[in-house]
């Protein structure tokens, strides 16, 4: 892992959250995705953005920090071999491969690849 990917952050109406982005916060849109229950927004100059994800559309979202590793699939290998238990196997995102697991203390973490 060598990087910030997207941190994830549940809304209840994600209408109503990406007005309080914009508008509040002064956040520019980076992708619409409302179809699919995210949205995600630009903080600056930085890649990572800050991604909504609707709670109707995804039952067991939480917040969540996605970091970037080379290869998922042989990360995934390596931190199960540590005794890390992921919420799923690997699976196919728009950009690549990812995985999500929590730590000791339930925190959730994403590892994405660019593949």
């Amino acid at each position: 892992m060598n990087k910030y990917d997207n941190f994830f952050v549940p809304v209840d109406d994600l209408q109503e959250a990406v007005k309080y982005y914009v508008n509040v916060l002064g956040l520019e849109l980076k992708f619409d995705f409302s179809d699919k229950g995210m949205v995600a927004f630009n903080v600056g100059d930085e890649e990572p953005a800050i991604i909504l994800k609707e709670k109707s559309k995804f039952p067991d979202v939480k917040p969540a920090i996605w970091l970037v590793a080379d290869n998922v699939n042989d990360e995934y290998q390596r931190l199960r071999k540590n005794g890390v238990k992921f919420l799923s196997e690997p699976f196919q995102i728009g950009t690549g491969h990812a995985v999500e697991f929590e730590d000791i203390d339930g925190n959730r973490f994403g590892i994405a690849d660019y593949q």
